[in-house]
């Protein structure tokens, strides 16, 4: 009986360890996809199409989700790792959508220069 009562107890404190461990990396994981997705916005955002930042909005907000699931569970270090993540996320988009829309409105400007110094070239 002793033994079948250790071993309870063994399996127990294994399941115990297991959940905290899993939470644990969940809530770490969580941190971990926002830090990947600042990556991802600092990178690429400035040839991000509409649809892209349609798809980008949606990962904000779910990658939020997981994180607020977590937000007891978090220390004081991690939140502010979290803020400061936050805070890159928002100037990745906002410096992506200036470069993306500086970029267009440029390119614009090189081809209506064209179209201008054709229509010059043509009636002369």
């Amino acid at each position: 009986m002793k033994a079948l009562s250790k071993l309870l107890g063994l399996a127990t404190f294994a399941i115990v360890v297991a959940l905290s461990t899993s939470s644990c990396a969940t809530k770490e994981h969580a941190i971990n996809q926002l830090e990947n997705f600042s990556y991802e916005l600092r990178d690429n955002s400035a040839q991000y199409s509409v649809r892209d930042w349609e798809k980008a909005g949606k990962k904000f907000v779910k990658i939020r989700k997981r994180i607020a699931k977590h937000e007891l569970d978090y220390t004081p270090a991690e939140k502010a790792e979290i803020g400061e993540l936050e805070g890159k996320c928002a100037g990745y988009m906002a410096n992506g959508m200036r470069q993306g829309v500086f970029d267009k409105a440029h390119a614009f400007y090189n081809e209506l220069k064209g179209v201008i110094q054709g229509i010059l070239n043509a009636i002369r």
